[in-house]
């Protein structure tokens, strides 16, 4: 079975990347992704969100672009550091695809698994996507036991407001019918995009979300992961405010 559109247009994924301070690592994200081949003759679109890098990230994208002129790359690029929540939504009103995924720039998440997340929405059977660190029998690196305990107390509560029974909502990885996550009015502007787009997108009548299992090569703090304990206190923050306050 072939998934186009009804005039023979293939369907397409935007797959949105934002990106501070990652000029270690963004040209080898960005030849994972181009090179990655989608099920279904679909097609991509890769969208670089650059959050005023202070680093060579800026440098490294259009030394890419100019590298692979028929890369379906597109770039943007904000005047101030505004947060992974904006670039993110950046992205999304920029994106043309009929699903839409975020990657980080950071090689934490494989590109090749773009089809497991895909498999279900392609079957007729999901609407959005959820992958999984905590599932599966895929390689995970071996790193912090608090930030573990952190994401699933995290999930825990988010499940209780969303009355949802995810194992991982903190992840990266989420795919989304695009028309479905453009009708969402997104705020949070830092790592609270993941528990706000969480709270609301569960309220979408006969929304079909599905999770799948998927692997993750973390990085410490040394290594440039960003995330800290303050964004897990705003995590908390954002589930009670989408979750309890706004019904």
């Amino acid at each position: 079975m072939i998934y186009i559109e009804e005039n023979n247009v293939p369907k397409k994924l935007s797959i949105i990347i934002p990106a501070f301070n990652e000029g270690r690592t963004i040209s080898l994200l960005l030849d994972k992704v181009r090179v990655v081949e989608l099920p279904e003759k679909m097609v991509k679109e890769m969208i670089v969100v650059n959050d005023a890098s202070s680093d060579d990230t800026e440098q490294q994208i259009i030394n890419y672009q100019k590298q692979f002129p028929d890369c379906p790359l597109l770039y943007f690029k904000h005047p101030k550091n505004s947060g992974k929540g904006a670039a993110i939504h950046t992205g999304i009103s920029n994106a043309t695809g009929d699903y839409i995924i975020v990657q980080d720039a950071d090689l934490e998440y494989d590109p090749r698994e773009f089809a497991i997340l895909l498999k279900p929405v392609l079957d007729g059977f999901a609407d959005v996507v959820y992958g999984s660190r905590f599932m599966g029998g895929k390689p995970h690196r071996i790193l912090f036991f608090w930030h573990t305990i952190g994401n699933r107390f995290l999930t825990f509560l988010s499940n209780m407001f969303s009355n949802l029974n995810l194992t991982d909502m903190e992840t990266c990885y989420k795919l989304f019918d695009a028309r479905m996550l453009k009708s969402l009015t997104l705020k949070e502007k830092r790592f609270g995009f993941e528990p706000e787009v969480t709270q609301k997108i569960a309220r979408i009548k006969r929304i079909r979300i599905y999770e799948v299992g998927i692997s993750y090569y973390g990085r410490t703090y040394e290594e440039g992961k960003k995330i800290n304990w303050k964004d897990g206190f705003r995590a908390i923050w954002c589930i009670l405010k989408y979750g309890m306050l706004k019904r």
